[in-house]
């Protein structure tokens, strides 16, 4: 019998994935392309090294965060109603198996087959007469000089370990100049030495040949202790607690705080300690004691203790047969003709799909913005940007020339923080206006509005995004954005900024939907009223697709329609709360993740809704934070033929991939979609052929 929707328990175990469960799921799929044998080799061994970074984060935030419950004893607030403990075991098994997985794939699969490429990581012990003088000479000039070893004892307590650094302990034997014999020393990697050396193509016996910085130290470390005994050598590396807390009530500087948490975050509370799997018990022991870490802590690996390091190796190697084929994005006809980019706006909407398309449109809305005499104002809103930023040059330019500028500036982007600072007193320093959002709830909505006066009337020019204004993510990330100088659409932008500068009552949007306000009781209805068309017999059907899906009463109400009948269709790239296919409850449900050569990253929102199939983009995922506890904006595509294009290019092509999409099971679990005979359909790969450019 179907449940009513009534009978079902909010708080039921059985109705909820864990979040952080379903994250590690991700990353074994991200794992799974360092496996695929189809996949271009140097692409492959990137993919490993994302899943490490990932790893990183996934300690540095999540884990962290678990242990703090536990520390003091504060329960979860998720609706899988798993106790902290439980999920820390879990989390922690889980993530040994994916650790593990790591270095079994890079050990027997990619180093083997990089080595067939004449791609080499020469390992200690192996090398050959006159490559082993040239690491001892490189050791002495290079290396030696930086190096600072501590002896431990009353007078060198254990150092301070930066996060995530490269490390040595040394077991010695023997007694120094002084009479110390301590028994142990600690050398710590400086970051400004490379992780990766070349070595040179007159000595190697390969055309790539690499060998390791911690090889490099481990092979003389002998000579940072002359006259005493090295009995043992093991790298490890620490991760520490790497997210900002920052009271904003008592805080009269955001900017300040941060600068001074920044500093903080390299010294955080340790969440797990990575050593090589040779390194000895008692040193186990000991540097799990430095660390006030347990034994579930410990990660014992076999090779270096940073896979992400090896990330360095796909710019080193120039193989471009062993990486995806470049391509050029391709930019829309009338803007390749020199046409002045507001008229372009003027004549009609223009839709961009990332990486497909260029951000050269936007780019040059802001460059023109800042040269034009006949614009008043700019304002935007600044996430994340990239180091060196075209759309920031032109900011400055513009504040420069005079213009109203004004930058909401989201100081707390997770480890965009320094660069965000910095970025802000930039813009200070050139006459813009900076704010940096509203106290408690982190700016990630992606605007751009242009104030032009045309002949006698003021007119607003729009860019809206999913993503955010960073020249290096539009190349890799999936996105939409929207240029439009709709008068209902720049209005509600402009009533968005007075709210993220200005103080007042919330305004009335016209077009738009933005949380912490409209968007998660629209959404609400919006599926309800597919639940009450799908009860009446008629048509109903929702397609969404995002980076998360963990708000539990979206979930509810998602449960409620397929009840009635709505067919549901979910794109979700990374965590998913919600359980599908289970019988009586969420049978039209199915959840679907592509991972593949770009990041998914844009959101799309689609509804039936009776036959006007209500399309919408935002840069809000459903979650509890995006919808609750973040500045986000949600706008609809009403123009027919940009619909049909998200449609046609951001829904469908990835509701047909049979090639690199897996789907979630009523388990959890993922299993990867099998062509079974039928054409294979790789949903990037068409949009790739479709919309860009030949190089």
């Amino acid at each position: 019998m179907i449940p009513k929707a009534a009978e079902i328990d909010a708080r039921s175990q059985n109705l909820y994935f864990n979040r952080e469960l379903s994250l590690l799921e991700f990353q074994w799929r991200v794992l799974s392309l360092a496996r695929d044998s189809d996949m271009p080799l140097l692409e492959r061994l990137r993919f490993l090294t994302i899943s490490v970074s990932n790893l990183d984060e996934f300690f540095e935030i999540r884990v962290s965060g678990l242990k703090q419950h536990m520390a003091f004893d504060v329960g979860l607030s998720s609706p899988d109603d798993l106790t902290v403990q439980e999920v820390f075991r879990k989390v922690n098994a889980a993530a040994h198996a994916l650790v593990k997985e790591q270095y079994r794939v890079l050990n027997e699969e990619l180093l083997p087959a990089m080595e067939k490429e004449g791609i080499r990581l020469l390992r200690r012990g192996t090398w050959p007469e006159e490559e082993a003088r040239w690491v001892a000479d490189y050791f002495e000039k290079e290396v030696l000089p930086v190096l600072t070893p501590v002896g431990l004892d009353p007078a060198h307590p254990f150092p301070r370990i930066v996060n995530k650094s490269l490390n040595f302990i040394v077991s010695l034997r023997g007694k120094d100049a002084f009479g110390r014999s301590s028994g142990a020393a600690v050398v710590q990697a400086p970051r400004l030495l490379p992780r990766l050396i070349p070595v040179p193509r007159n000595i190697a016996k390969s055309p790539h040949e690499f060998v390791l910085l911690s090889s490099v130290i481990h092979e003389n470390v002998a000579k940072l202790f002359p006259g005493m005994t090295v009995e043992g050598c093991y790298q490890f590396r620490v991760t520490r607690d790497s997210d900002l807390w920052i009271d904003e009530e008592e805080v009269d500087d955001l900017s300040s705080a941060l600068k001074g948490e920044l500093l903080s975050r390299r010294f955080g509370a340790a969440t797990r300690l990575e050593v090589a799997d040779t390194c000895s018990e008692e040193m186990q022991d000991f540097l799990l004691e430095q660390f006030h870490l347990e034994r579930d802590d410990l990660f014992k690996v076999n090779g270096q203790v940073n896979l992400n390091r090896l990330s360095a190796l796909y710019d080193l190697v120039d193989r471009p047969d062993l990486k995806y084929r470049p391509f050029v994005p391709a930019t829309p006809a009338p803007l390749t003709q020199g046409t002045n980019i507001f008229d372009l706006i003027r004549e009609g909407d223009i839709l961009l799909h990332h990486p497909y398309q260029s951000l050269v449109p936007v780019v040059e809305l802001l460059r023109e913005a800042a040269r034009d005499p006949q614009v008043l104002a700019i304002k935007q809103t600044v996430y994340r940007t990239g180091p060196e930023s075209p759309l920031m040059d032109a900011l400055v330019e513009a504040a420069r020339a005079g213009k109203e500028v004004t930058a909401v500036v989201e100081l707390r982007a997770r480890f965009e923080e320094a660069a965000n600072i910095d970025l802000a007193t930039r813009l200070q320093d050139a006459g813009a206006r900076v704010s940096y959002g509203i106290v408690g709830y982190k700016a990630h909505a992606k605007m751009l509005l242009v104030v032009r006066r045309d002949g006698n009337v003021l007119r607003r020019y729009v860019h809206i995004g999913t993503g955010n204004y960073h020249v290096g993510t539009t190349r890799a990330y999936t996105d939409f954005g929207l240029l439009t100088c709709n008068e209902e659409i720049g209005e509600d932008v402009h009533n968005l900024f007075q709210q993220l500068t200005g103080l007042g009552k919330v305004s009335r949007l016209n077009r738009l939907l933005q949380s912490p306000f409209t968007l998660h009781s629209t959404l609400l209805n919006y599926i309800e009223n597919e639940t009450a068309a799908a009860q009446a017999g008629r048509k109903a059907q929702i397609t969404a697709k995002l980076n998360a899906l963990i708000e539990p009463q979206i979930i509810r109400a998602l449960y409620r329609a397929s009840q009635a009948g709505v067919k549901i269709d979910l794109i979700v790239r990374g965590i998913c709360c919600l359980r599908p296919r289970v019988p009586g409850l969420s049978d039209n449900i199915s959840v679907r993740s592509v991972v593949g050569r770009f990041l998914e990253h844009s959101r799309i929102y689609y509804f039936f809704a009776e036959g006007k199939e209500l399309t919408l983009c935002s840069s809000a995922d459903w979650m509890d934070r995006n919808f609750f506890r973040r500045f986000e904006v949600c706008f609809p595509i009403d123009n027919k033929r940009l619909k049909k294009r998200v449609i046609d290019e951001g829904l469908k092509p990835y509701l047909d991939d049979n090639t690199q999409t897996w789907e979630l099971q009523p388990d959890g679990s993922y299993q990867r979609f099998a062509a079974d005979g039928a054409p294979p359909m790789n949903a990037q790969g068409f949009l790739l052929k479709s919309l860009t450019e030949s190089p």
